[in-house]
């Protein structure tokens, strides 16, 4: 999630648990603490590999197997220090324990990918019923932070668990935006023979009314869109191709090995100018994607790994996306559905 929400939504979770004398002192120690896991582009931003700053943020600072640790450190050492948490110190330990495991359990709710048991080898947690920047799951966190600063405790009190409620609330409108969405996505994939194909879900930016469903085929893939509002019809697919082939023949360079894991295997492989290039489908959408890296060159009959591997520019009108999302939401094409 996007580091606005983390924010106001961690200050709205610490504040709601700690004492109420304390309540001013906990929205500001929310907001460090439900920061604190991201902090791990700091290292990253050292390393010049951009496959691995991709592959390895979410990993150890948003591992559940991790936090409790650190949240235990954090407790003992202001513990030692005295103030608040000596006062309270049971109190306070929950407040920075279920902050500090709250952020990658919100991220989990994205399509990047959190790697929410890490050092176990396990793919990436993506539940991907929210956009990674969505500002009406922002705006009950925000302003239950608000309220909560300035009014009077009883007010303040209300105000904390409203927001708590109404963003809990938008998140199973998420979750049954996408049920409905994934149903109609199946019901289609049926009638086109790829029944089990591996597919996703996502919202796209800034909403969860229109969805967009990539299925993978075994020569590329197809993207449909899905307005939970406007669209009536059966959903329609594109087909689109991806070199396969080439994909296969380079599947030890570790980069690709990396992203293919990361990425849970959506993502479209191209051979631009004698290099290889991978672009995760999960975020963008025809025909360009967020994350594409060109990550082998042709060497006579063999791929050679590109070291580092090279990010591309997305090349996206980020206004003009939006423009068309916004129309996309409210009215379906007479021609199918069309890509935003």
């Amino acid at each position: 999630m996007d580091s606005i929400t983390h924010l106001f939504y961690g200050g709205v979770i610490a504040a709601a648990i700690a004492p109420r004398a304390h309540r001013r002192a906990a929205l500001l120690a929310g907001m460090a603490l439900n920061t604190l896991p991201d902090l791990d582009v700091l290292p990253l931003a050292l390393c010049d590999d951009p496959v691995v700053r991709m592959t390895w943020h979410r990993a150890a600072t948003h591992s559940w197997l991790v936090l409790p640790f650190v949240a235990w450190a954090l407790w003992a050492l202001f513990r030692r220090r005295g103030g608040r948490v000596a006062v309270e110190p049971a109190r306070w330990f929950r407040v920075i324990l279920v902050t500090l495991m709250s952020h990658p359990l919100l991220d989990a709710f994205t399509v990047y990918g959190t790697q929410l048991f890490w050092p176990l080898p396990m793919r990436p947690l993506m539940w991907s019923s929210l956009f990674i920047i969505d500002p009406l799951f922002l705006l009950p966190w925000l302003a239950a932070f608000v309220v909560a600063w300035f009014a009077r405790e009883q007010v303040g009190r209300h105000a904390l668990a409203a927001g708590i409620a109404l963003g809990i609330g938008y998140l199973g409108w998420s979750w049954i935006a996408k049920t409905l969405v994934d149903r109609e996505a199946d019901r289609a994939l049926a009638a086109m023979g790829l029944v089990g194909a591996p597919r996703f879900s996502v919202p796209m930016p800034l909403n969860t009314l229109l969805w967009r469903v990539v299925a993978m085929t075994p020569d590329g893939y197809v993207e449909g869109f899905r307005s939970v509002v406007a669209d009536e019809g059966s959903m329609v697919f594109r087909g689109y191709p991806s070199n396969t082939q080439a994909l296969a023949e380079a599947r030890d360079i570790a980069a690709v090995r990396e992203l293919a894991w990361f990425n849970h295997g959506f993502m479209r492989t191209q051979v631009v100018d004698g290099e290889l290039v991978l672009s995760d489908l999960r975020m963008g959408s025809e025909p360009r994607y967020f994350f594409s890296y060109a990550v082998a060159r042709r060497q006579g009959d063999a791929w050679q790994a590109i070291a580092p591997p090279r990010k591309l520019d997305p090349g996206r009108d980020f206004g003009q996306l939006w423009q068309a999302t916004w129309q996309r939401i409210w009215h379906e094409p007479r021609a199918g559905n069309a890509p935003p």
